[in-house]
């Protein structure tokens, strides 16, 4: 199995269990080791009394990208600190993209940088996850093969 295809497997099965991303209305885009990029389409209900995205909406676009990410290895991993600076209100219409990738790797600890961008490439906020793998996997990689 190639990295990539531990990864979209690693997702499926974690969207497949996600109550919270759909209702959000996050859509995964690309998922690759050590990577992800998610969507969200910026409506009425995502905003806040200044009628701009809710940092919090913002945020668990970021963190859902960065949870894709770092379980792309197919070893449950849970966020371990979060940090995250916003830089531009998202506003009603923008689609809005969340770009994951991992800066470092050591042991059990992952270091992950995420953008959020509109779709006019203005970036609308940088998070930082420090992730930590835990015990479990999201699907039995020896299923199926001959013992």
């Amino acid at each position: 199995m190639t990295p990539r295809e531990r990864a979209e497997r690693s997702a499926a099965a974690m969207m497949a269990t996600d109550k919270a991303s759909p209702w959000v209305g996050i859509k995964l885009q690309t998922v690759d080791e050590g990577s992800a990029t998610m969507t969200l389409d910026v409506q009425s209900h995502h905003c806040n009394g200044h009628g701009i995205c809710h940092g919090g909406i913002i945020y668990t676009l970021a963190d859902t990208a960065f949870a894709f990410a770092c379980n792309s290895r197919n070893q449950s991993t849970v966020a371990h600190h979060n940090a995250i600076s916003y830089l531009t209100p998202g506003q009603p219409g923008d689609r809005l993209t969340a770009e994951a990738s991992e800066t470092r790797m050591a042991g059990r600890t992952g270091i992950y940088d995420v953008t959020v961008r509109n779709q006019n490439d203005q970036v609308i906020a940088e998070f930082r996850g420090i992730s930590r793998a835990i015990k479990g996997q999201h699907f039995d990689e020896n299923e199926g093969t001959a013992q």
